[in-house]
């Protein structure tokens, strides 16, 4: 989703590392709450034609996690990644993409603007939880076992938790036929906060 705000700051002649943020919220106040949502669909769709998983990232509110819902169903899995501020700030320095990611303040006003569009709620109704304060590799083999379907592999530790997703424990075998991995195209979204 992302890209779609990037595309829309070079189309409105601005740099994205600045004007990031002003430009997600001008398209949501121009096109409503689920404007990124729905420029997203196209190329979501096009992907899913040539594959059958689409990993979506920047989700950031109820309303777009509604309209994935509404055009994908079941097939659509969220995904939040999680990590406290301060991990996660320390990560930012590290990669130091842009200036922001070396001011702690601008990244906690980062924070509070997209928690303001209603992250924290779509996080709050997550399928699946990661708790990314591992390290990285450990991290990319949940993820890959996400994305694979197998959440039981991940499931049931310190790290992992499943919110709605059928795992085809004892009391859901009869749930084959509706367990991820069913060969449907599915998209996932998901983000860290």
């Amino acid at each position: 989703m992302g890209d779609v705000i990037r595309e829309a700051c070079r189309d409105r002649g601005l740099d994205p590392a600045e004007h990031h943020g002003k430009v997600a919220r001008a398209l949501r106040e121009e096109n409503g709450p689920a404007a990124i949502a729905e420029r997203s669909l196209p190329t979501i769709e096009s992907e899913l034609e040539d594959g059958d998983t689409v990993l979506v990232d920047g989700l950031r509110s109820e309303v777009e996690l509604d309209r994935f819902r509404e055009a994908f169903g079941d097939a659509f899995s969220l995904v939040s990644v999680e990590a406290p501020f301060e991990t996660r700030a320390d990560r930012l320095l590290d990669r130091a993409r842009d200036d922001t990611d070396l001011n702690r303040e601008a990244l906690r006003q980062r924070e509070e603007r997209e928690l303001g569009f209603g992250m924290g709620e779509a996080m709050e109704r997550a399928d699946v939880v990661v708790e990314n304060t591992d390290t990285l590799g450990t991290y990319r083999e949940r993820i890959r076992a996400i994305l694979a379907g197998d959440l039981d592999a991940v499931a049931g530790g310190d790290y992992v938790h499943l919110r709605s997703v059928d795992t085809d424990t004892d009391a859901d075998a009869d749930a084959d036929a509706d367990a991820p991995g069913d060969n449907s195209p599915t998209p996932t979204g998901g983000d860290s906060r």
